[in-house]
Order: structure tokens, then C-alpha cells, then sequence
């Protein structure tokens, strides 16, 4: 029996790269496409294909491809309506599932109840990175409606892997801790929050691809462990053997004094974010996130420890960090 064939777009990122490796434990026939960068932190399976192109050229991915087909293109790669009908008219015809990698940003912000299901409103107006995706959700639902596109929609939550913290910041953060400053934590750190490592993400998304039951919907895939931040904060603490300084700043604050920093705040992190996962454990049933933050959180920062030239300090967001805690450190 001739294997089933995915191509991804994309294959190196925090998400691609573990569903690449799950696709290839599960049986599938990988290729992924490229511009031929491996990456060193999440290198390629030697069992998938690399295809090499540029995914913004449509004529030289054509070219590349010939008349190839796989039975499921899984898109990490399209952010804007733009690029979205670009795909679509490139693999509109080569494919029967077309996985489009939304993002759970999308879902309605703040959210009028919780848990978050797939039904709940989609409507950012703080983030465009947001916005672009549900105009992209929205191009893929009518074309399914009018013309049997075969879109299936995956929304990720905030996933991880050991190469990433999940402040803004990043090691920022972590290299405050370790010099025993305060760290900005914004609103009161009670909100909560889901985190979900791409392992346990691969897992629930390899077994939405050749699915017909996926076709025409859309599904999120999240971490059912629900942390409020200032247990998040606690966990990297712990994790770098240290005791967490932490501030407290109302996030309004930190959009004016750093406004990139605050529509991620406003536009996602701020607001307590936690998913019923039913709808994707009905098609995969055998899905469960196993790896809880606190054992992620000590696989990321050993992963920082076992090479200094990672521990990145962002100057900028550091003296962002010291102007809001001076102003909002109580005593």
C-alpha cells in the first residue's frame, strides 16, 4: 500500500518542525518546501524530501512541482488574504485536504465566555497579524461553501518549543530573574493562559490530515492545563533555580510605553484564554497533551543554559522593563 503524501509549507518553524517529524513517524510520505535552510535547532527528518522553492514564487514552485499532487498540503506559511489566494490558485488543483494554520488570536478578544470553542466569534480589533487571519478563515469558508475547496482550518494557541520562552522578550526576561531584578508582569498575572507544546500540538494535527470529516472546518488544538501568569512566571523561576521579583503592570500601560509590546498584550495575552478541546478529540481520539509547562518550561531554559550565545538580552525591551517597574514597583 503506497504511503499517503503531505507537503508541507514551511517545516522548520516551532510547529512545522514537530508535525514534520510526527508526519513521518505516523507512515506519511514527507516533503516539505523550503528555500533549502535547515535548521540546526529543528533540523529536517532525513526521511522527508526537501523540496526547494520560494513559496512568494508561484512560477518557480510551479516549475519545481510539475504536475505533483499530494493528498494533503498542510500551509504554515500564509499570513494575508493576499498570499492566501496566491496558494489557493498554486495548489487548488494538486491536493484533496489544504490545511490552513490560522491562529487561535483570531477568536473573539476579549472573549465573551470561556472555555473558547470553535463556534465562539472570530474578532481581534487589537492586532492585525489577527485580522489577517480571519479575512484569510473567511476567503477559505466561501470557497468551501461555493465551490468544495477542501480547506480544514487549525487555530494554535500559544505552542512552544525548547527554543522559546513565552514572554516578550524572550531570555529578556529570564536574564532579569537571574540578576535578581523585578520583572514586568502585566495586570494583576491572574488572567490565565494556555500553553502548548508542539509535541503534544503534532500529535492532535497529524491526525486531522486525510481526514474527510476535517474538510470544510475548522478546529483549534491547545493544552487542556490552564496556568494564570504569575504561575507561568513562577515556573521559569523555578526552572532557573531562582525566586520571581515580580510587578505588576496594567497592560494599557505597557501599550503606551512600548505599543508593539502592547497589541500582543491587548490583542491576545492579557485576556484569560482557555479551549475546549472536544471537536479535534472527536476526530482524534487518542489525543491528549501530556507534557504540562513545568516540564517544558526546565526543557527550555536547559536549552538556553547549554549555550551562552543564545541568552540574547533585548537592550531595548530590558530598559522598557526597568522604566515600568520603577514606575509600578510598590514599596
Amino acid at each position: 500500500m503506497t504511503a499517503r503524501s503531505v507537503l508541507f509549507i514551511g517545516g522548520t518553524g516551532i510547529i512545522s518542525a514537530a508535525s514534520t517529524r510526527r508526519a513521518v513517524e505516523a507512515g506519511w510520505q514527507v516533503s516539505v518546501l523550503n528555500r533549502g535552510k535547515s535548521s540546526t535547532q529543528r533540523p529536517i527528518p532525513s526521511e522527508a524530501e526537501i523540496v526547494v522553492g520560494d513559496i512568494a514564487d508561484a512560477d518557480g514552485i510551479r516549475a519545481v512541482l510539475g504536475n505533483r499532487r499530494f493528498d494533503v498540503v498542510a500551509d504554515f506559511l500564509t499570513f494575508t488574504p493576499d498570499q492566501l489566494s496566491a496558494r489557493m490558485e498554486l495548489f487548488g488543483d494538486r491536493t484533496d485536504q489544504y490545511v490552513f494554520i490560522s491562529s487561535a488570536s483570531a477568536y473573539q478578544t476579549p472573549p465573551g465566555r470561556v472555555p473558547v470553542v470553535e463556534s465562539t466569534p472570530l474578532r481581534n480589533p487589537y492586532w492585525q497579524y489577527s485580522r489577517d487571519k480571519i479575512a484569510c478563515e473567511d476567503i477559505l469558508v466561501q470557497a468551501y461553501r461555493n465551490h468544495g475547496f477542501p480547506a480544514t482550518i487549525v487555530r494554535p494557541s500559544h505552542t512552544y518549543d525548547h527554543t522559546s520562552l513565552p514572554f516578550d522578550g524572550g531570555w529578556t526576561v529570564a536574564a532579569r530573574m537571574l540578576r535578581g531584578q523585578e520583572v514586568v508582569v502585566h495586570g494583576d498575572g491572574t488572567s490565565l493562559w494556555t500553553l502548548t507544546h508542539t509535541a503534544d500540538f503534532a500529535r492532535a494535527f497529524v491526525g486531522l490530515l486525510g481526514q474527510p470529516a476535517a474538510i470544510g472546518d475548522s478546529f483549534h488544538i491547545t493544552s487542556d492545563e490552564w496556568l494564570s501568569w504569575n504561575q507561568i512566571f513562577a515556573a521559569v523561576a523555578s526552572a532557573l533555580d531562582v525566586e520571581p521579583r515580580m510587578v505588576h503592570v496594567p497592560s494599557d500601560a505597557i501599550a503606551a510605553e512600548d505599543p508593539e509590546w502592547g497589541a500582543g498584550l491587548l490583542g491576545d495575552k492579557a485576556h484569560s484564554m482557555i479551549f475546549d478541546n472536544a471537536k479535534v478529540k472527536a476526530l482524534v481520539p487518542d489525543y491528549t497533551a501530556v507534557i504540562p509547562y513545568v516540564v517544558g518550561a526546565a526543557e527550555t531554559v536547559a536549552w538556553f543554559s547549554a549555550d551562552p550565545s543564545r541568552q540574547q538580552v533585548d537592550a531595548k525591551m530590558d530598559a522598557t522593563m526597568d522604566r515600568l517597574v520603577e514606575r509600578y514597583r510598590i514599596g
